[in-house]
Formats: structure tokens, sequence, C-alpha cells
């Protein structure tokens, strides 16, 4: 074992810059066991690796891995974007056993925020993940917001500025550290920047009282690193996006705002930056704005990717285009966090910090707790549960990069285990609500929505179910921001396994 808490190089290090230069990139990598190249990059100087839902099979091949990866660095810092909710790498082909941030700031309960991230926490904890790329602090400002909306805990500055705290309080009181999102803000954007650059046109009196709001408090709250976004705001820098910005990074973040931790990319391969800088010039510029660390890996997650990026910032500082003092600043703000995480040692029982007590609620079951609290029911009082199988018809947008499309979502499977025989099908377009009539016979109909506000197709579907048949159930498992109708209406807040769950037990009465 090769052992960098105190910064020091094992004998088959390259040189410092070098080192320095891997020891700011958090790559990713293929499959469920490290590569070769992955192991020796880090007995060389890497000090971070992201994982991905395709780097994780079960809890214990992901203990398996990480205890792989710490058999050569032992402080290394495995980082996960596990925000819960819709966005779950754990628990990737399951849905996952948290709701997200909207069903929490629905049910506007700190505490139980606190609750569900540090049980969250825990589970990452205890499988050798100590790094989170999460909570998402985002003000859901933009009704058409094609990448945040659920991930958002809502669009009041100083409701998700309290759960964004209490999400980092309790997430790290588990010895996992936050990683709030995305800085200063991409609540407010009708463009997703994994296809392309959005851009945020409102004074820097409407960023300091809504965006940056809850970025304050994560601070307060002691949240070790920060996320930026790959979002022009030109009120604050008209140039250049936040990500590759000085005046965003340094001059706002740490100047203005006080910050001290990690500055971290979001994916360096997303389009917004891939496709206007490139990856190489775009992680240059972006260490020199103040960033501390690279993430890339969503997609490009291979060792060419790492040997590019290391030498790309190498050449930059040989060039004179990045200061040396500024890549070893930020090679150690990695490596102090790495220390951080590595001092975290697990309790006896898995519990941490005074975040861990759930009262009379049993940890294990607080998501699930948490996602019933989050239901809103439209109807119910005149509602006949469910007592034969339906036909439950699934109205999908498509996923959105940050969710991916390998989690399964909506309520057939819950249903079916009540109702045996329940059948259930997928429906887009146009014709997508005369589809759904003629798969589903004479049975009752579940329609399952998500953002119906969004997408006209969707609204013009359930019109020709309610117009055919009054009876249908309508579950919306986005934004609940459309009327509420249908012979039931719940609004789950978010599409995860326990949200749906929740809904399925209101169908049935159980």
């Amino acid at each position: 074992m090769t052992t960098f808490a105190s910064g020091t190089t094992g004998s088959n290090a390259k040189d410092e810059l070098t080192r320095d230069a891997l020891t700011v990139l958090q790559p990713g990598f293929p499959g469920t066991t490290a590569p070769d190249w992955l192991l020796r990059h880090l007995g060389d100087g890497l000090a971070s690796v992201g994982l991905f839902g395709r780097n994780i099979a079960s809890p214990g091949q992901l203990a398996a891995l990480t205890a792989q990866l710490r058999a050569e660095r032992d402080d290394v810092l495995v980082a996960i974007d596990e925000e819960g909710g819709d966005v779950t790498r754990l628990e990737v082909r399951t849905g996952s056993s948290f709701p997200g941030n909207h069903a929490l700031g629905a049910v506007d309960d700190t505490e139980l925020t606190g609750q569900v991230a540090h049980e969250l926490g825990r589970r990452l904890k205890e499988c050798g993940v100590n790094f989170n790329w999460a909570p998402s602090a985002d003000v859901n400002a933009n009704p058409r917001n094609p990448v945040i909306g659920v991930r958002s805990f809502g669009t009041e500055p100083d409701l998700v500025a309290r759960h964004t705290a209490a999400y980092v309080t309790g997430l790290q009181a588990a010895g996992v550290a936050a990683c709030t999102k995305h800085f200063p803000g991409h609540g407010d954007t009708a463009v997703d920047s994994h296809l392309a650059l959005p851009r945020i046109d409102v004074d820097t009196e409407v960023l300091s009282a809504r965006d940056l709001t809850p970025f304050r408090a994560a601070i307060a709250a002691g949240s070790l690193a920060v996320m930026s976004a790959h979002i022009l705001v030109p009120a604050l820098d008209p140039d250049r996006p936040a990500t590759l910005s000085r005046r965003i990074l340094t001059d706002l973040l740490r100047g203005e705002l006080g910050y001290q931790g990690l500055i971290v990319t979001d994916g360096m391969e997303m389009q917004a930056i891939a496709a206007t800088y490139g990856i190489e010039r775009g992680s240059v510029l972006a260490i020199a704005a103040g960033a501390d660390a690279i993430c890339v890996g969503g997609g490009l997650h291979d060792e060419g990717t790492v040997r590019l990026l290391r030498d790309a910032l190498v050449a930059a500082v040989r060039a004179g285009d990045l200061p040396e003092e500024r890549l070893a600043d930020a090679a150690e703000r990695v490596r102090t966090l790495a220390r951080w995480a590595a001092a975290q040692a697990p309790s006896a029982d898995g519990a941490a910090g005074n975040a861990g007590n759930a009262g009379n609620v049993d940890n294990a079951d607080i998501g699930l707790t948490a996602a019933r609290r989050a239901l809103r029911v439209t109807g119910a009082g005149t509602f006949t549960p469910l007592t034969e199988a339906p036909y439950v018809a699934l109205f999908a947008p498509v996923a959105n990069i940050a969710v991916g499309d390998e989690t399964p979502w909506g309520v057939a499977a819950d249903l079916a285990r009540t109702l045996p025989g329940t059948e259930s099908g997928h429906f887009s377009g146009p014709d997508a609500g005369a589809g759904a009539l003629a798969a589903a016979g004479e049975r009752r109909v579940v329609a399952v929505v998500r953002d119906e506000h969004r997408h006209p197709w969707m609204a013009a579907s359930l019109d020709t179910l309610l117009a055919a048949r009054p009876d249908t159930v309508v579950i919306e498992m986005g934004v609940p921001q459309a009327p509420a109708r249908g012979a039931l209406h719940v609004a789950t807040h978010g599409a995860a396994r326990v949200c749906a769950q929740a809904a399925a037990e209101v169908l049935t009465a159980r």
C-alpha cells in the first residue's frame, strides 16, 4: 500500500508537476473492478476516482471495488453522483430507496432531510464511498428547466437554502463529503448543459437574492466541496461560463462568499464545455479560474482521457498559461479533502454525529417514510381503491442525461405485487393517448406522467384518456405544476422507487 495522507509520494511517482496534474483529476473508468491503468495512476499521484452506474452491481461488489482502490492508495477520494431520487448510481438498476430533493422540499421538514441525507451517506460509506457530488442547491426558478426539475428542493430560495444546509450536515455527519452544486445556480435555465451552453440573463440583485442564497447556506453549514455549473451568466462574467470564470470561482465564490473548500467542475465532457472549448483547454482554463478538481468520466472513461488532461495541464504550466502555484494549490486542496475523508472512522452502529437519530423512525426505512409524507393526493374523497389489475400507461419524455435511462420507474411493478396481472406500456408522441387506450382495453387505466407541464403531447394524451375514460388515475412523478386531474391525482414529487411504492399504497389502500 502507498500512503499519501501527508502529501508525500511513493517511489514510483513521477515529478511533482506531473503528480499535481494527476491529483486534480477526478476520472471515471469502465467495469466493476479497477483496471490496471487506474491503479497505476493512483500510484503516480491520482487522488480521486468517480463512480457511475456502470461501475456498480451490488453493495458487496462496490465495497470490494473501493477496497481494491484503497489497497493502492489508502486516502483515495471515491466520488459518486448519488443524489437519491431520480439520480441514483448506487441503485441504478432498481431505483432509489430515497426520495429526491423535490420530495423533501415538499415535506419541508429539515430534520427529515438531514435524516435522509445521513442514512444515504451511511450506506455510501459502508460501501467505501466518501465523496458525494450532491446536493443540488439549484433554485428551480424556470418551469421549463429540462435538467434540474425534481433534483431541486423547490422554487423558493429560503426553502432551498435550509434544506441544502440540512442535507450537507446530515451527509457529512455520516463521514461523506458533500459537494453542493451547481454554482452559481442552474435553476433558471431552459437548456441542458449536457447538450449546449445555457445562459441566465438576470441582474446581480436577482442572482444574489435567489440563486446564491442556498450556496451561502451550504458554506455556512461547512460543505466540503462545491461544484461549478457550465452556464453563462453575463451579469457575473459576459465572456466565460462559470466553470471557466475567475470572476465567478475566485472573486465571487472565494472572495465575496468566503468559501475555502474544494471547487470541483461539473463533467468536462458535457457539451457546454467540450463543444465550445474542448476538454483540454477547458480543464486548463478551469484550474486557472480557481477550480481545484476536474470531473470527467461520465462519458469519457479511459486511460487516454487521463493522460490527455494530465499532459494538457503540465504543458500549460510549462508554456506559462497556467501558474504552477495555482496547480499546486489546487492539488493541495484535493489532498486536504482526502485527508479529511480518510480520517472518518465508522462507529460500531454505523451512525455518526448528531444527525443519525431518527426518533421513533427506523433509519433503514427513512426513505419510504419521507416518500409517503411527500405525496400530494387530489380526489381521494371519491376514489374507490383498485381491486383488479389495471393497465399502467407511462407517458415518458426522453430522460435527461443526469438521470439516465437505465433506472426503472413507474408504479406497475408495485401494483403488480398487490394486483397480479397488472400490465404496462410506454407511450410518447401525438398518438400516445390513443395508443394507451387501445392497449388498455377494458382495464382501468393508471396514467403515469413526468413533468406534464413541459410536454404538450403529454397533456394532450391525458385529454384523450380522460375524455374516453374519466375513471383514469393520474400519477405525476415529475414537478407537479400542471393542474391536478383524473379520478385520482397523486403527485409524488419524483420517480424514485420509494415514491412509486408510496403511490401504489394509495391506489390499493394498503
